[in-house]
């Protein structure tokens, strides 16, 4: 059975840091894509930044140039660094693996940037 689990989350002032991880337990973790997700109450879930198995990875707009996306595939991990937090940033971040049209979300993790 997959399980993902985030850590990380808390509460920072603007213009800090924080760095999520995503632990997984899932065979062929390598070939996976990951990716991580944000959403506030009452909004869709959308996409911050993915990796693919090969390396490819994608931001959104709004976060590029401050947030890093990583993975250790020895330790099917995931993580995510966020630099320069805008209160805006503020939200529950959700980690997903994706192969072949199957993929599997971790309970999220809450980040919340304010003075």
């Amino acid at each position: 059975q997959v399980q993902l689990v985030e850590s990380g989350g808390g509460l920072v002032r603007p213009g800090g840091s924080l760095r999520l991880s995503c632990a997984a337990s899932i065979k062929s973790f390598s070939d996976y894509h990951v990716g991580w997700y944000r959403q506030a109450p009452g909004n869709q879930r959308d996409l911050v930044a993915t990796m693919t198995g090969a390396g490819t990875i994608t931001y959104a707009d709004s976060v590029k140039g401050r947030f890093t996306i990583s993975r250790d595939n020895e330790k099917m991990a995931v993580y995510l660094q966020m630099d320069s937090l805008k209160p805006e940033d503020t939200d529950v971040y959700y980690c997903k693996v994706q192969r072949f049209g199957n993929s599997y979300w971790g309970q999220g993790t809450q980040v919340t940037v304010s003075s």
